[in-house]
């Protein structure tokens, strides 16, 4: 019983540090520690942690720096490299060589815009996605 209030105690402490709350509450009852904490400011910590970004799965480049070592593909775009295995862009069927130009039907012009498109938009969001292969146009849906 010692034991589980010392790891009650731990994660309260811990909580305390994140919250970077002073003088909280602190009781126990039955032996488990009950701590008070300001529930608006914990939700404001919250809001503003770093959540996580979802990622493509693949490596992409400006599609102006592949030219030369593609000819035949557009200048514009974002060049796709290599695709992970079992990644968001490999469900989608993206391939090694396809140069995505719009995402979301926002226009893709550099490898950048792939990222920032991206980083507003939650895990699990799908999103279409426009691509050039073989010098024909495709579409898919990419499920973040």
């Amino acid at each position: 019983m010692e034991k589980n209030v010392e790891l009650d105690r731990n994660a309260a402490m811990e909580m305390v540090r994140i919250s970077r709350q002073q003088g909280v509450p602190v009781i126990t009852v039955d032996g488990q520690v009950v701590v008070g904490f300001d529930q608006p400011r914990l939700s404001q910590l919250l809001d503003r942690a770093p959540q996580p970004r979802p990622k493509l799965g693949a490596s992409v480049a400006d599609a102006a720096s592949q030219v030369r070592k593609h000819p035949g593909i557009p200048a514009v775009g974002a060049y796709v490299g290599k695709v992970k295995p079992g990644s968001p862009a490999e469900r989608a069927g993206l391939h090694s060589g396809d140069v995505i130009t719009a995402l979301g039907g926002q226009s893709v012009q550099r490898a950048g815009d792939v990222q920032r498109l991206l980083s507003g938009l939650p895990p699990g969001h799908d999103i279409s996605v426009t691509y050039l292969r073989d010098g024909e146009t495709h579409n898919a849906v990419i499920r973040l």
